[in-house]
């Protein structure tokens, strides 16, 4: 196994642990109604699901986890934007 593989693996690795992990805790913070905590932990997790998503696509071809997470993200962008420069 070379160097990149080993990469490759442990981030799978994390992916799975980080991956749900973030978006529980985005979600939970939202329904405590703590949305800027949420929409951090929410933001952080995209990368992975836009990892996931983008794995699935070119493994699978795949491509709906790819546009849902990307779509996703612009939410949360816009989102991170609106609650903490225009609150």
């Amino acid at each position: 196994m070379d160097i990149n593989n080993k990469k490759d693996a442990l981030f799978n690795r994390l992916t799975q642990i980080f991956l749900p992990t973030l978006t529980i805790l985005g979600f939970v913070f939202t329904s405590f109604k703590r949305p800027d905590i949420g929409l951090i932990f929410s933001f952080a997790s995209q990368v992975f699901w836009l990892y996931s998503g983008w794995q699935a696509w070119r493994k699978a071809n795949q491509i709906g986890i790819f546009i849902s997470s990307s779509i996703i993200t612009f939410f949360l962008i816009y989102g991170l934007i609106n609650y903490w420069f225009f609150k």
